[in-house]
């Protein structure tokens, strides 16, 4: 796998959360636990209140359209949906043995 590192592409234009469309159609609010880069592609790791009890992570991937405002996108590929939940986990525990 690819070196993982720690980039702030989302935090410095929307803070320490984003909303996006919920289940139920309307906006919630989600929390970015992370944002790295894999290669030349960046994820962000998003929770909500309720997916921060259970310890869930959702990925998704961050993309720029001719240099403007990021956006994201969501994961479809299963290999890569795991390639950024590993990612994430090694950042986690970065110094640390991984158990």
């Amino acid at each position: 796998m690819k070196p993982v590192e720690r980039i702030s592409v989302l935090g410095p234009i929307y803070g320490r959360e984003v909303e996006l469309v919920g289940e139920d159609g309307g906006m919630e609010p989600f929390l970015i636990a992370a944002e790295f880069r894999i290669g030349e592609q960046m994820y962000a790791g998003l929770q909500t209140e309720a997916m921060r009890k259970e310890d869930e992570v959702a990925f998704f991937r961050i993309v720029r359209q001719d240099g403007g405002e990021p956006e994201l996108e969501s994961i479809d590929d299963e290999d890569e949906w795991e390639d950024a939940a590993e990612a994430y986990d090694d950042l986690l525990f970065i110094g640390d043995e991984r158990p």
